[in-house]
């Protein structure tokens, strides 16, 4: 019986994410020119509210995700795939993910740092 409840909400969880990735893919269509960056293969990453694990999650990215980088913000100190950094990536309007799953191809700032 668990284990019936855990896939419930695993299937529950996938809908969602599938349809707010179609709402950012909607949303981002006319911006040709956004280079996107990879999430690190074999993560969900966490979207948060802000620079740190203590902000809300907003929804969880599925595998194989590329995101745009519009601003780069320093919060929380985080190790991940990609090293250990306090930069965060603003992918959308008051969402974050930390910089050490996203694959940028550097340690530092690659966007300006955001307001």
């Amino acid at each position: 019986m668990a284990m019936d409840e855990h896939t419930d909400i695993t299937t529950d969880a996938t809908t969602d994410v599938t349809a707010d990735r179609t709402e950012d893919v909607a949303a981002l269509a006319g911006s040709d020119d956004v280079t996107r960056y990879p999430i690190a293969p074999g993560y969900r990453v966490n979207v948060r509210t802000g620079p740190g694990t203590k902000y809300g999650i907003v929804r969880t990215l599925p595998y194989g995700m590329k995101v745009p980088v519009y601003c780069q913000k320093p919060g929380e100190r985080v190790t991940g795939p990609y090293g250990t950094s306090n930069l965060w990536d603003n992918i959308a309007n008051g969402q974050f993910v930390a910089d050490a799953y996203v694959h940028t191809g550097s340690d530092g700032y690659i966007a300006p740092r955001c307001d």
